[in-house]
């Protein structure tokens, strides 16, 4: 990769990446939130239940992915091919995160909302590789 193609980036990589970032830190302030007892008991019952009786290794999922995702979109945005490896470990932590929930939850709750998760996690995982190949990242 020369110096002109790393500065002749395509204007949609900064709106996907500051998009990406903005949707790992609302996960990261929703996790922040689920960890303060006040906030939690602010929520409404069938969610506090869930977020209480959530395992260690559920909530490490959970902090994986969304920590994951949003250092990930920082290395991304900073040109750096290491966020590829952050976008998979988040993948993995979205599969455990979604593991607990359709265990705790039952099939038919928000399935929907853990789809997209996992959705979003895939295309940055494939953009940002894209995003490689064309010498955006290093």
């Amino acid at each position: 990769m020369n110096d002109k193609t790393a500065s002749s980036v395509h204007w949609s990589f900064w709106v996907i990446g500051g998009a990406a970032l903005v949707w790992n830190l609302m996960g990261a302030m929703n996790f922040i939130m689920q960890m303060n007892p006040e906030a939690l008991a602010n929520m409404p019952e069938p969610y506090r239940a869930i977020a209480e009786a959530r395992p260690v290794w559920a909530a490490g999922g959970f902090a994986v992915a969304v920590f994951g995702g949003a250092i990930g979109c920082v290395l991304l945005l900073l040109k750096n091919a290491a966020a590829i490896y952050l976008f998979i470990a988040s993948a993995l932590g979205v599969i455990v995160m979604m593991a607990h929930f359709y265990s705790a939850a039952g099939p038919d709750a928000a399935i929907i909302g853990m789809l997209m998760q996992l959705a979003v996690t895939a295309f940055l995982i494939w953009y940002s590789k894209h995003a490689e190949r064309k010498g955006w990242v290093r």
